[in-house]
């Protein structure tokens, strides 16, 4: 029976350096990607979903404001329609993300 061998790292851990990982090659961003970057970038993916979104909250904010001054057949039909922007941003959300899954497909 064969004697077991030690097992040694052929390199020496070091935290300061990103791990070696075979097939894989990390890419540094030298500048970060902020928030209005980050927005604008989103925005021309998929600009229906901000469209969508402004839509649910002009439709929100208008049917209170309607609520509020007691026309309540008028802020029924804004909550309606409030839905039914709902709908079409998330529609357009997964629109949105079923197009970038079959674009990154090779």
């Amino acid at each position: 029976m064969a004697a077991p061998r030690s097992v040694t790292p052929e390199k020496h851990f070091e935290p300061s350096q990103p791990p070696v990982i075979e097939g894989f090659s990390p890419t540094l961003y030298s500048n970060p990607e902020g928030f209005k970057e980050k927005f604008i970038r989103k925005t021309r993916e998929n600009p229906m979903v901000p469209i969508g979104c402004l839509g649910t909250a002009a439709a929100l904010t208008y049917g209170l404001y309607c609520f509020h001054r007691g026309h309540s057949q008028r802020s029924q039909i804004m909550m309606r329609t409030r839905i039914a922007a709902q709908g079409f941003t998330v529609a357009a959300i997964l629109l949105g993300l079923a197009a970038s899954a079959l674009k990154s497909r090779p």
